[in-house]
């Protein structure tokens, strides 16, 4: 049941047929039910408005329909999944009634559904025009892994910090802890809808990271930390993964 004080808050969640690692990765079968609808199952248990899925195929609508979500159609030609969840918003939203929009990576089967209600406490601030997730890096590994985003942000309190750059690299530099990014936003619609208006950025080609966009544009990006990353579902032992953490809940 959503939570009256969601109700201006739509989740969406993009999902894209195409996977050059995981062909056919929304339908992956995970506990007996589609990947995606897994993803959906997650982000109407978050209880945090309405969730809509924005697909670009016609078997992952039909296994999205089927399962009981509310999904839309979009192209296929969409370069990132805030363009798809812009379209997407469209169709699911037309008068405009959400004010706030969240997108849930598509490929996030074992997202805890407290992440998701987290990334909206950054939102109370009016000032804030993203926001997004954090965790911090335990593994010494992924503090060299340029596959793991790094957050650099100024401290707001003890689990919030306002973003000032994303980095592949190991930064920042010195003693203290490092935060690994989670690709997990919520926007303020107006943000939303001047995000998807910009050009790529300098910085953003040359990290290969689209938030970077916002910042440059001199948007604020508030972070959250949560407690743990999501398992991300690229490869297929990515999925083994993911089907052995979901059965052993």
């Amino acid at each position: 049941m959503t939570n009256p004080a969601y109700e201006n808050t739509l989740i969406l969640i993009p999902a894209r047929m195409a996977s050059t690692r995981l062909p056919g990765k929304p339908l992956a079968d995970i506990g007996g039910a589609p990947m995606i609808v897994q993803v959906a199952r997650r982000a109407t248990e978050s209880g945090v408005g309405r969730v809509t899925v924005a697909v670009d195929h016609p078997d992952v609508f039909e296994a999205v329909r089927s399962a009981g979500f509310e999904v839309v159609m979009t192209r296929v030609d969409h370069q990132s999944g805030s363009d798809r969840i812009f379209e997407a918003l469209g169709h699911a939203d037309p008068d405009g009634k959400a004010e706030f929009i969240v997108n849930v990576q598509g490929d996030l089967p074992t997202i805890e559904p407290e992440s998701i209600r987290a990334s909206l406490r950054p939102l109370q601030n009016a000032a804030t025009d993203i926001a997004t997730l954090t965790v911090e890096i335990q593994d010494e590994h992924e503090k060299t892994n340029p596959n793991v985003v790094k957050v650099v942000g100024s401290p707001l309190s003890d689990t919030r910090m306002r973003a000032l750059y994303f980095t592949r690299a190991t930064a920042p530099h010195g003693e203290g802890p490092l935060y690994h990014h989670i690709g997990l936003y919520a926007y303020r619609r107006a943000a939303l809808e001047k995000f998807v208006s910009l050009s790529p950025s300098t910085l953003e080609k040359r990290e290969s990271l689209e938030q970077l966009r916002a910042l440059e544009a001199g948007m604020r990006i508030d972070v959250e930390m949560v407690d743990a990353a999501p398992l991300g579902v690229d490869t297929p032992a990515d999925l083994e993964k993911a089907r052995a953490i979901l059965a052993a809940k």
